[in-house]
């Protein structure tokens, strides 16, 4: 017999954000807007991007987002982050965001993207990511 639950996706990365959007967050259909969706991203991505820098970092880019499913009111949005390259002063990590029905463990891949920070110092001024 073969075990169907090798056919299905899994998150990639570090549970970093998880929160449960209400009727405000929705467009007139009814769906989680994607501005809403990208601003989470953006707040999961740049926790764990400061975490690797050890301070302070600003977001120089957001690549190929896609959104892949809708979202509506009341599911779940988790959002994952893992590290994808360290360079010398930047740091850029692969966001995934998956929708779980809250009486349910059913996921749902919602939406991928990269983000890219650059560390920065008190001044704003670009400094290197310590490597530890």
């Amino acid at each position: 017999m073969t075990d169907l639950t090798e056919d299905v996706p899994l998150p990639n990365g570090r549970l970093t954000l998880r929160l449960i959007p209400g009727p405000a967050d929705a467009n007139g259909s009814g769906d989680i807007s994607g501005g809403w969706v990208l601003n989470k991203m953006d707040m999961a991505a740049e926790d764990t991007a400061r975490m690797t820098a050890e301070g302070r970092v600003t977001m120089v880019a957001c690549e190929q987002t896609a959104f892949l499913s809708p979202v509506k009111s009341g599911k779940a949005i988790c959002i994952y982050t893992k590290i994808k390259e360290i360079g010398r002063s930047s740091v850029q990590i692969q966001v995934e965001v998956w929708s779980q029905n809250t009486f349910y463990d059913e996921i749902t891949k919602v939406c991928e993207s990269t983000f890219t920070y650059v560390a920065i110092d008190e001044n704003g001024r670009i400094r290197r990511v310590p490597r530890g």
